[in-house]
C-alpha cells in the first residue's frame, strides 16, 4: 500500500479485502465450493477425457489400406486374376486396418465402438481410394486408349432394357424426350454417380460392420496404466 492505505479497519482492525471462495482452494485453507452437482470442488475444471482413438494413426494405417485397394482394383481391369484378390482386401480392410492400428498402438483402449468408428473412417477412405484410380483408369481407357467400346455396348443394352420395361409397365410408347433424356450422356453420366454413390454406401456399412465385430474380438485389451 504506498499511498498509505492499509486494508484493516482503523478503527476495529478487521481485514476490508476478501478473496472469493470460487478462487480458494483446499491447499491453501478455504472450503471447497459446491459444484453443479452438489460435490465438493476445488473450482479448478477437471483434465479433459483421455481420446480414445488415435486418428492420426488410424487415419494413416486407413490411407495405407484404400491406398493397396486403389492400386489392386486399378490393375485387376487389366488383369483379371487380380479381382479376387482386390474383392477379399477391400472387404477385409476393416480388419487389416484393426490389426495395423494395434500393431503400432498395442496399449490403445479398444473396444465395439472404437471399431465401428475406425471402421467408419476405413469406409470413407476406400471410396475415396477406390474412386480416384478408377476415375484416372476410366480417362484413360476412353481418351488414350479407346479401349471403351465394350462398356459401351454394355451400357447401352441396360439402358434399352430399361426403356422396355418402362413401355411395359406404362402400356405405351416412351415419350421422345424421355428418350433423348435417357440416351444423352448426361444421364449415363448421372448413372456413374449412382452407382459410385451405392457402392460408397455399401462400403461405409461393410467396414463400419467390420470394425465393429474387429473391435469385439479385441475388447479385453485393457487401457495402459
Amino acid at each position: 500500500m504506498g499511498s498509505g492505505e492499509s486494508p484493516f479497519c482503523p478503527h476495529c482492525g478487521a481485514p476490508q479485502l476478501y478473496l472469493s471462495l470460487d478462487y480458494q482452494s483446499v491447499e491453501t485453507g478455504g472450503a471447497p465450493a459446491e459444484g453443479t452437482t452438489g460435490t465438493a470442488t476445488t473450482g479448478t475444471l477437471p483434465p479433459p477425457r483421455p481420446q480414445q482413438v488415435d486418428w492420426k494413426t488410424a487415419i494413416c494405417c486407413a490411407a495405407a489400406v484404400a491406398g493397396v485397394a486403389g492400386m489392386l482394383s486399378a490393375i485387376a481391369t487389366r488383369v483379371d486374376v487380380l479381382s479376387p484378390l482386390s474383392t477379399l482386401w477391400i472387404l477385409s480392410g476393416s480388419l487389416i486396418t484393426m490389426g495395423l492400428y494395434q500393431r503400432r498402438r498395442p496399449a490403445a483402449w479398444m473396444d465395439v465402438g472404437v471399431g465401428a468408428r475406425i471402421g467408419l473412417l476405413v469406409g470413407l477412405c476406400l471410396a475415396i481410394g477406390l474412386a480416384v484410380p478408377m476415375a484416372v483408369v476410366g480417362l484413360v481407357a476412353r481418351f488414350g486408349l479407346h479401349s471403351m467400346a465394350s462398356f459401351d455396348v454394355q451400357l447401352a443394352e441396360q439402358i434399352q432394357s430399361m426403356q422396355k420395361t418402362m413401355q411395359q409397365q406404362s402400356g405405351a410408347p416412351v415419350p421422345d424426350e424421355l428418350v433423348r433424356l435417357i440416351n444423352s450422356p448426361e444421364f449415363r453420366g448421372a448413372i456413374m454417380l449412382t452407382l459410385f454413390a451405392l457402392v460408397s454406401i455399401f462400403l461405409l456399412v461393410v467396414s463400419t460392420l467390420g470394425g465393429a465385430f474387429a473391435g469385439l474380438l479385441r475388447t479385453r485389451r485393457k487401457p495402459a496404466v
